[in-house]
């Protein structure tokens, strides 16, 4: 994993409960609400200063064509929310996610390190299949009667992808502690 280890133990214990809090108030409200997201990304703004202190990193180069940008690693990674918050705006406006999912992907979007890109589509649809499948799951056995009052049990055409985004941050984080860089 490119992750340092170090950095996945810094963020896990201030992300995980935001990944905890947006799967479950996605599945209770089919929704994921904002103050979730703005923690997740002040989460990284605060901590990413002592994982990737632009002050002590070695820049690096992004170069298209005779155009080049050199930029911190900890800059860089900010970007990373502003380049997944446009796809997920386009995504949302097509009809393929909620504003929900696209904004929380944006937030999550630092946390990922870029070498490890294949990875983490790689958790991230196999956790929406395992989700998805314990969710339809659940909402047909008596483990309903448990949270009776979940919205997510009463839309059969849509899915809390809440539980599977924090559910794939979360897992990927805690890969990053045991087989980080």
């Amino acid at each position: 994993m490119s992750i340092p280890a170090a950095a996945s133990l810094l963020f896990l214990p201030f992300v995980l409960p935001i990944c905890l809090y947006v799967a479950f108030t996605d599945m209770r409200y089919m929704l994921i609400k904002n103050h979730a997201v703005v923690a997740l990304a002040i989460v990284f703004v605060v901590i990413g200063l002592f994982v990737l202190p632009p002050w002590a990193t070695e820049w690096t180069t992004l170069s298209v064509g005779s155009f080049s940008v050199a930029l911190p690693p900890y800059v860089w990674h900010l970007l990373h929310i502003v380049f997944i918050l446009i796809l997920g705006i386009l995504l949302n406006s097509a009809g393929v996610m909620g504003a929900g999912d696209a904004k929380f992907l944006a937030a999550a979007s630092p946390f990922v390190w870029v070498g490890d890109l294949n990875l983490i589509l790689f958790i991230l649809a196999t956790t929406t299949v395992a989700a998805f499948a314990a969710h339809r799951l659940a909402m047909h056995t008596p483990l309903r009667k448990m949270a009776p009052d979940w919205e997510s049990w009463n839309r059969a055409k849509h899915f809390p992808m809440g539980l599977a985004l924090g559910g794939s941050l979360a897992i990927y984080l805690i890969l990053g502690t045991v087989n980080g860089s």
